[in-house]
Order: C-alpha cells, then structure tokens, then sequence
C-alpha cells in the first residue's frame, strides 16, 4: 500500500511518498513569492530576445519569466497573461528564470497548485504528520535522504552513485567494486531510484561501467524500465556504458533546492528538529552565527515554533559550531 507523508513545517513544507514500506520520493516546497508551475499570473514584456520567438515578461510581483513564443501583436510594454511551465531554478553561476508560454483564450489568473494539493491529486491517500506524533518521516529515513541530496553520494562500496549538477545535465557516475556485468544493472537501478527520490529532471545522464557485450547492457537499462516510473524518455546504453534519461522539468529538484542556501538549508532543518524536541515549552536553539542572523531576520517563524511548542524560544549564536553543528535544549 502506499501513502504521502506530509508535514506543513516552518519555512518549508514536505512530503514522502512511503510505498512497501520505503521511501521512494520525497517533495519540499518552501515558503517564497515565486510563481509556481500551472500558475497563470498577469505580466508585462519588458525585452525581446528572439524576435516572435523568446522575451522576458515581469510579473506584477516582480518576478521576471521566459516567455516562449511571444504573441503577435505583443510589443514592448504590453501587458500579457503567462502560464507557468517550469519554475524558476538556482544553478551556479546564472539562475535559471521561470519559463512561460501564453494560456489558451479565455484563462484567467490563477495561483498554481500547492505541494498539498499536487499529493491530493495523485489519488494516493494523504497522511498529515504534526509534530507532535511520532517522526514518521525520520523513520522512514529523511535526514539520510537529505544528506545523499546535500553531498551528492549514494550507495555502498559494492554500488555507488555521485551526482554531479552542471548547466548542461545532471550527471550520475557509478562506480563500485562489483564486476562490471553485476554493476552495470546494480547501478541503473541506484540511479533511477535516485532519479525519484529526489525529483531528478530534465537532461540526466548515466555513466555505467563498460560492459562486455549487448545482453549485459539491455539488463542494465532494463532496470531503468522497471525502477523509474512514467513518464520519461531515455536511450540505449551504448558501448562505453553511458545512458541518457530525459524526464519533463516543471521545478527545482531536492539537489538544486537544498543547496541553493545552505544556511537557509540547515536553519528550516534545526526548526524541524525544535519542534520535535522534548516535550514542547520554552526551548534555546543554538547555532552557527549565520544560521541565528537568519532565525533572527525571520521572527514569524521563531513565532510560530513558541506558538507550536507553547512556550518561549531563545536563539544563541555559538562560532565554534559547524552549519550542521546546531542543537536544541
């Protein structure tokens, strides 16, 4: 049977998808002003990059979008309704924007779907996780799974996978001290589980150990077949071991979002870990200096964490501590 583990924290809300007792896919939508994918939100085209083709539009809540095609008759400073189709996305270097097209005529504004609401309309029954339950989410293992997204490394010496995001494509090599016919399908089925634990999409691209002959490498890509569900597009693995898997790219992945802000990361994860602490009442956070000046900036959720725990929290900056290196007493 399976079911969605959700939880409406503070900063952030989650979900785990549990199926046969595991988790095989976990969600988190943070608190922000960002359009979300489905929504149609009223803008105004403020550049053209390619003539007819590409142009970025301003949405009234400053938010800036890739318009692909634009309109005829759209010029400069016209105003336009934008559907959302991917949301804005933090890579190194240059975020990526929003990306948008015109809605079908007679659309009219509206807020795109919720995280609660995406995991309402799977069909799959919702199980609401308050804090003052049992950690389900913990024990179906979350901080593990959030560690693999923050470092990249997943598996065992047998089979192990490292991720790497580039602007180019997500890439997963796997290496192991298996024998290349044993890894090559031990590692395909790593990946894709790794693919929808985290929301791995778009371009991904899989480096298997070579393997010797055509049989070997259809076993391996079968195992993509069997662990990732639909929909997605991939290729053969050729004969250097390498597969391409292509998955529709609508937000953020759980790798792009945790480490866009680590401080951030790790502040929404002691918050997590205070609501859960003792017995409720007054609490004393203490961390990394970053972390408290963000806490601090953020009264409405050191606020709601006294509400929740029904008594006084205080915040204490200690420099020998590590980001990770936060506590609760």
């Amino acid at each position: 049977m399976a079911e969605w583990l959700y939880e409406e924290g503070i900063g952030e809300a989650r979900a785990a998808l549990i199926e046969h007792g595991k988790l095989v896919e976990a969600l988190i939508e943070r608190d922000g002003g960002d359009a979300r994918a489905g929504a149609v939100v009223q803008g105004r085209l403020i550049a053209t990059i390619i003539p007819r083709k590409r142009g970025i539009v301003r949405l009234t809540s400053g938010e800036e979008v890739l318009l692909e095609p634009i309109p005829p008759r759209l010029a400069e400073g016209g105003n336009v309704l934008v559907e959302i189709l991917r949301e804005a996305i933090a890579e190194e270097g240059r975020p990526k924007r929003a990306k948008g097209r015109v809605p079908a005529p007679g659309v009219k504004p509206h807020a795109g779907p919720s995280l609660l609401q995406r995991i309402r309309a799977t069909g799959v029954p919702v199980i609401p996780c308050p804090a003052h339950e049992e950690d389900r989410l913990e024990a179906h293992g979350w901080s593990e799974l959030m560690e693999e997204a923050m470092t990249g490394e997943v598996g065992t010496e047998a089979a192990a996978l490292r991720l790497y995001l580039t602007p180019a494509m997500l890439l997963i090599d796997v290496d192991g001290s298996l024998p290349p016919a044993q890894l090559g399908p031990k590692g395909a089925k790593l990946a894709a589980q790794a693919i929808r634990r985290m929301g791995l999409s778009g371009s991904i691209g899989i480096d298997l150990p070579t393997m010797n002959n055509k049989d070997e490498r259809m076993i391996a890509a079968a195992q993509i077949d069997k662990y990732l569900p639909l929909p997605f597009e991939r290729t053969a693995v050729n004969g250097f071991g390498f597969l391409q898997v292509i998955r529709r790219r609508e937000r953020a992945n759980l790798m792009e979002l945790l480490r866009e802000d680590p401080v951030l990361t790790a502040a929404l994860a002691l918050l997590r870990r205070a609501e859960r602490h003792g017995q409720g009442g007054a609490a004393t956070i203490t961390a990394a200096p970053a972390i408290i000046d963000l806490l601090r900036k953020r009264q409405d959720w050191v606020e709601l964490l006294a509400r929740r725990r029904g008594g006084a929290v205080i915040l204490s900056a200690d420099a020998a501590l590590s980001l990770a290196g936060g506590h609760v007493a």
